[in-house]
């Protein structure tokens, strides 16, 4: 008999990347309520923070070695400055986060989102930040050089819908990219029979403060 070792090869990945999410299918989902109060804890604790406590790395490297179970999950900037697992003062396992400039979802993301949402996570958070750049850019120009014309492109609804607004043209439309983003995923994402269980909040995260301000739905 002959077999098809590729196929064979593709199957063991999906098998094993299944088994890496979830191994242990009697772990309870985190209640979307009860994920943003860690992350609310866990953003405190960092805002009010001047030196890092540390984490036990090596314990929970083993823990988490071969099963995760985050229990949120994070859309944020791509920004140096905004890392989800730093800003919640969560470690390994903890968080699902999906990074682009200006915190976009495409298929990409998306698919990364169904992914989790079938594994157990029930918080998505789409996190925007304070002075974001690629809203920056998309706010100063309708068009930008090579690839980052297509972040530019896709801000540029929500800079067209927060223009004329009271307040900082810039801050406004951090938050009208976040509530769009937000909309795309409540529109486009698959969750199946999870979609009832998850909640989609935004965030805006100020990097003079270190706080996240939340919008809640």
């Amino acid at each position: 008999m002959k077999v098809n070792f590729c196929n064979l090869t593709f199957v063991v990945v999906i098998a094993l990347s299944r088994w890496a999410m979830a191994a242990d299918p009697t772990t309870p989902s985190v209640p979307p309520d009860e994920a943003l109060s860690r992350l609310k804890a866990g953003n405190e604790r960092f805002a009010k923070s001047t030196v890092s406590a540390g984490k036990p790395v090596a314990a929970r490297r083993a823990e988490t070695a071969h099963a995760q179970h985050p229990f949120a999950v994070v859309v944020a900037c791509a920004d140096s400055r905004s890392a989800p697992e730093i800003i919640f003062d969560q470690t390994i396992g903890d968080l699902f986060v999906i990074r682009t400039a200006g915190n976009l979802v495409d298929d990409y993301a998306l698919g990364s989102i169904e992914y989790a949402v079938d594994h157990g996570t029930r918080l998505i958070v789409v996190l925007g930040h304070q002075r974001c750049g690629a809203v920056t850019a998309a706010l100063s120009s309708a068009s930008a050089p090579g690839h980052v014309n297509s972040l530019v492109r896709d801000i540029q609804p929500a800079v067209a819908a927060s223009k004329g607004k009271e307040g900082d043209a810039l801050t406004n439309a951090i938050h009208e990219n976040d509530a769009q983003v937000a909309t795309k995923i409540r529109k486009q994402a698959q969750l199946g029979e999870h979609a009832s269980q998850v909640r989609i909040v935004e965030g805006y995260y100020s990097l003079d403060t270190g706080k996240v301000e939340w919008t809640e739905k």
